[in-house]
């Protein structure tokens, strides 16, 4: 089993996490028309399909570590049962974050969800696993609600120009986001617990909830959508092979991520690693504010805010990182 033998493999990690985690919803944006809750089905499939093939083969070098299945074997099954759980819960959020953006755009859904579970991932987390320096990655906690606070300024900026950006998505996205922040403590349990699961195991019980959450969450949001009219299962498949594809690139992209970040996590905690990976809203940002343009024409004042937005997020990344230097 591959797990990082120093700080800066760890850290090189959690930053390409956080790459994918705030770039994967640009497959749903190459879309056209295309609803979330279809595409959600093929994202779903894509997480758990990365994270079995990166469970047999970075999850599995006999290198003298645990491998995948031996893990399997040994584990307690409540770590597993947390595995699943924190899946399940983090599905909810994640398909609520796609509403988000469906409605409010990548920019403004990015921030407000993600640094609210930020800040509710580290400190539950935390509490399970204190890794760090408890000074250093308040600061970056601190750093990362400013952060939010200012893409809520850029919002408000957008509202006094006219501009159409709704209410009911942000609502949606800080419930995303407090969803989002419950499943940190499960995958911190799970892979500290007695007889822990290994990284990779947990990604895949993790994926595995989240894919059998579709079979509940998505189901009812199809027929009570928070966007559009209601969809039967035909819809899925009259969709485009093309759209298809992008969901489950989408997925794969963000189980990458995904199981980066808790490789990571074996070395330098939960708590760091998902605060760093969480600064995924920085990559969304600039992503939906230089390809796709949501911001085209605002404010001198709204950009202002969206560079201070940039600037909290880097100096969170840095004192959360000096955290686990510091401990």
């Amino acid at each position: 089993m591959f797990v990082p033998a120093t700080f800066l493999a760890a850290l090189i990690m959690t930053i390409l996490s956080t790459i994918c985690w705030g770039s994967f919803a640009n497959t749903y944006k190459l879309t056209k028309n295309y609803r979330f809750e279809i595409y959600y089905w093929d994202y779903a499939a894509g997480i758990f399909l990365i994270s079995l093939v990166l469970a047999f083969t970075m999850g599995s070098t006999p290198n003298g570590a645990l491998s995948f299945l031996a893990n399997l074997r040994q584990a307690a099954p409540s770590n597993l049962a947390d595995a699943l759980i924190g899946g399940f819960l983090f599905n909810i959020a994640n398909v609520l974050l796609l509403a988000g953006i469906e409605i409010a755009g990548l920019s403004i859904a990015f921030p407000i969800s993600i640094g609210i579970a930020l800040v509710e991932g580290v400190i539950l987390s935390y509490a399970i696993q204190p890794k760090g320096s408890t000074l250093l990655l308040a600061l970056g906690v601190t750093m990362a609600v400013l952060a939010v606070i200012l893409i809520g300024k850029a919002y408000g900026e957008l509202q006094a120009q006219n501009r159409t950006v709704s209410r009911k998505g942000v609502v949606i996205c800080i419930i995303s986001g407090l969803l989002m922040g419950t499943f940190a403590p499960f995958v911190t349990r799970a892979m500290t617990a007695s007889r822990p699961l290994t990284p990779y195991s947990v990604a895949v019980f993790f994926t595995l909830g989240a894919l059998i959450c579709c079979f509940f969450f998505n189901v009812f949001l199809m027929r009570r959508p928070l966007v559009g009219e209601p969809l039967g299962a035909s819809a899925y498949f009259r969709a485009r092979g093309s759209y298809h594809f992008l969901g489950l690139l989408g997925g794969m992209i963000w189980g990458v991520g995904t199981v980066f970040n808790f490789v990571a996590a074996s070395l330098v905690g939960v708590p760091i690693s998902y605060a760093i990976g969480q600064a995924s809203p920085m990559v969304a940002a600039l992503w939906g504010v230089f390809v796709w343009h949501e911001f085209r024409g605002a404010s001198a004042r709204a950009k202002m805010y969206l560079l201070a937005m940039f600037a909290s997020y880097l100096l969170a990344l840095v004192l959360i990182a000096l955290a686990y230097r510091a401990s």
